[in-house]
């Protein structure tokens, strides 16, 4: 099903809507909160149910701006993880490689500071080219290691590296462009 069909069925009938949007994004919102709360699925179902009524809640807006439902689905179960993951202190430090934590914690930042940062991340990452945006959201969003991504793209790692470094670049290039200044 087509997203724009699919956030359509969702205005029409949500039931309806929200099963077929488990069904086809299901396992990637799930992929994406395993990585942030491993330790309890409850925790998991929990986060996958409010990205769903998110979703849900967000149609109309994603309608008229045709915003495309892979990326917007990934950053709103990354935030909703993320939120989750800091509700929950009692478990153990998640382990962030520096970057990423940076990445996160400017786009984090962000995401407070305006309403619809989720959909700006979501709507940059999407622009990007098809090989830069894959490994940038397998990296960011999924969590994936830079060899993870090489051995599944058939790429070196270095190419993998080589690629985030300048993804990152643009996309801080981007949020500045927008408005958006560094908070580092």
């Amino acid at each position: 099903m087509r997203d724009q069909d699919l956030v359509r069925l969702l205005q029409k009938d949500p039931d309806s809507g929200l099963q077929a949007a488990l069904r086809g994004y299901g396992p990637l919102i799930k992929a994406v909160l395993v990585r942030i709360l491993p330790r309890d699925p409850r925790d998991v179902e929990e986060c996958m149910a409010d990205v769903l009524v998110a979703l849900w809640r967000c149609a109309g807006q994603l309608e008229r701006q045709k915003t495309p439902l892979r990326p917007w689905l990934i950053v709103t179960a990354r935030n909703c993880g993320i939120d989750r993951y800091h509700s929950l202190r009692r478990h153990a430090a998640l382990s962030l490689d520096a970057e990423l934590g940076q990445t996160l914690g400017e786009l984090a930042e962000f995401d407070r500071a305006a309403s619809d940062a989720a959909d700006l991340a979501g709507a940059l990452v999407a622009a990007m080219d098809p090989p830069d945006r894959e490994i940038f959201l397998r990296k960011y969003y999924l969590l994936e290691t830079s060899k993870e991504i090489a051995a599944a793209l058939d790429m070196s790692e270095g190419a993998v590296n080589t690629r985030l470094s300048r993804g990152r670049e643009r996309l801080r290039r981007q949020l500045q462009q927008k408005g958006v200044g560094s908070h580092a």
